[in-house]
Order: structure tokens, then C-alpha cells, then sequence
């Protein structure tokens, strides 16, 4: 498979080559005004070479397109840190990611997160999060730190009654199901789950099973308007261009439209709690 940051240079190196062609200009007639070896524009549009800020500013201005500046640079920016896998990103255990995304939440006046299928880090109850944690070091191969882990989790749950920041936070009604730690674990997650419908400063919506999606969609969070954390199964994205993060906005504003709040909010989540209050049926002969 071909390596994600080389990956992301190509990309980049398309982007320039687009904009060079739009001008008219052959390779070497730019790379003879910006002063550069001949070899240097082909390398960095095949992403043999990464170019520098100074190399996009150069690039843009040659070109006629100053406007695309701003993208550019935070693509670049964006390249070493856009993905990391999460072998190596959890490399040094669990509790040091959890103080990672506090630190980024702290930084952040309003937040905006979707997770489709499990409770969001910042409404699990502390049985919850032991097992979300403990299948997640088990699942990675990485430190078992679960319990410093756990507790830097819940520490990081006091964000939400300080400060001025706001949250918008939306679920998939299929996280009320979805099994993790058992019967009793799930009902005290969802019973904490009705105490969110009424916090200040947090608004909370579920999107209905039988919502029509935009797209296939993974959790993401979407820091202010400068960056968005995006979890795969292997790895966790950054993105930070400017361009990529006004679609995730849109997609979160769909998905708003999409989500029940309130009085319905708190109707599916007693309809889950039913769900795992009623006694097993036996079999039938």
C-alpha cells in the first residue's frame, strides 16, 4: 500500500501542477522566473520533494492564484500530521491520548462531534469507558495503562461545566444498542445519557436509525473552524485545510437536520432502556 504522507505530496503536487497548467506556463518557463533548478517544479508535482511555504507563495503568485494560498500552506502544514496510525499514536498508552484531545478541547470555544455507533468520550460513564478502553488496548496491541486512561477520561469530562465553550454533540441512535460492557453497563450509560439532554451549554441530538444520511460516515470532531479529527479503524486523521473542514461542516449541519433532541431524544433513549430491562424470552416448543 502506498505510504498516506506520500500520498497527501502527490496530492499536493496535482494541486500545483493544475494551477501551473491553468496559467499556460510550462515547467521550466516557471521554474526559470522563480529561480530554481529546472528539475525542482516535476518533483515537487510527482511528490518527489515536499515544498516549502515559500515554494507555494512563489508558486501562486507566478501563477495568478494568491487566492489559494491559505489551503495550500495549511495542506501542507497538514501533511506529517494528517495521519497517524493508531499503533502509533496510542504508542505511549491510553491516558496520554485522552490528555492529547483534552489539551485540543481546552484550546476550542465551541466543539462540534458525531459518533454513529458508540457514546461519545464525553458523556461515558466510567464502566462504559473501561470497556470501550479495554477492547480498544486489546485491540491495538498497545500499553495497558486502562486505568490512568479511564481517569484522565473522566477528568476530561469537566470541560463541559466550565468555562464559555459550547458543544454541540450528535449521536447515532444505534450507539443506544450498540453492546458494549453488558446489560448493566448500558443501562447506566443511557440512564446518564438523559441527565445530557439538559445540560447548559450543550446541545444534544440523536440521529433516528431510519435517518437518510448523506454519505457513509465515520465519528469525527470538529475543533472551532481550524481542524477536524476524523477516527478510521487503523488510523486517526487531521484535517486542517480549509476547504476539507467547510465540508464537514455542512455535513455536520445536515446531519443536525437529521437529529431529534428533547422530549424525542429522550424517548428513544427509554425506548433502548426498555429494550434491555425486559427479561430474556425462553425458548418456544
Amino acid at each position: 500500500m502506498t505510504d498516506p504522507v506520500q500520498q497527501a505530496r502527490v496530492a499536493l503536487g496535482e494541486r500545483l501542477r493544475g494551477l501551473r497548467l491553468s496559467a499556460g506556463l510550462s515547467g521550466s518557463e516557471l521554474a526559470r522566473r522563480a529561480g530554481w533548478h529546472q528539475t525542482r517544479v516535476p518533483k515537487i508535482e510527482y511528490g518527489k520533494t515536499k515544498p516549502s511555504e515559500a515554494d507555494i507563495r512563489t508558486w501562486c503568485a507566478l501563477t495568478g492564484t494568491e487566492g489559494e494560498v491559505p489551503d495550500l500552506i495549511a495542506t501542507l502544514r497538514n501533511i506529517d500530521a494528517a495521519y497517524r496510525e493508531w499503533r502509533r499514536a496510542l504508542s505511549g498508552g491510553t491516558k496520554r491520548k485522552q490528555h492529547e484531545i483534552s489539551r485540543m478541547m481546552r484550546q476550542s470555544a465551541n466543539l462540534r462531534m458525531y459518533q454513529p455507533s458508540l457514546v461519545p468520550g464525553l458523556l461515558q460513564t466510567t464502566e462504559y469507558a473501561y470497556a470501550v478502553l479495554r477492547r480498544s488496548i486489546k485491540f491495538h496491541n498497545i500499553p495497558d495503562d486502562i486505568d490512568e486512561g479511564v481517569s484522565k477520561r473522566m477528568e476530561r469530562q469537566q470541560i463541559l461545566y466550565q468555562g464559555m465553550r459550547k458543544f454541540h454533540i450528535l449521536m447515532g441512535e444505534l450507539a443506544l444498542y450498540n453492546a458494549v460492557g453488558g446489560d448493566s453497563v448500558m443501562l447506566g450509560q443511557l440512564d446518564r445519557l438523559l441527565a445530557t439532554t439538559v445540560l447548559p451549554r450543550v446541545s444534544f441530538g440523536i440521529v433516528p436509525i431510519g435517518a437518510e444520511l448523506p454519505m457513509q460516515l465515520t465519528n469525527f470532531v470538529m475543533f472551532d473552524e481550524r481542524r477536524v479529527t476524523v477516527e478510521t479503524i487503523a488510523a486517526e486523521l487531521t484535517i486542517t485545510q480549509p476547504s476539507e473542514i467547510r465540508v464537514y461542516h455542512r455535513t455536520f449541519d445536515i446531519l443536525v437536520r437529521k437529529s431529534v433532541t428533547g422530549d424525542e431524544a429522550r424517548a428513544l433513549i427509554h425506548r433502548a432502556m426498555g429494550a434491555r430491562s425486559q427479561p430474556p424470552k425462553g425458548p418456544r416448543f
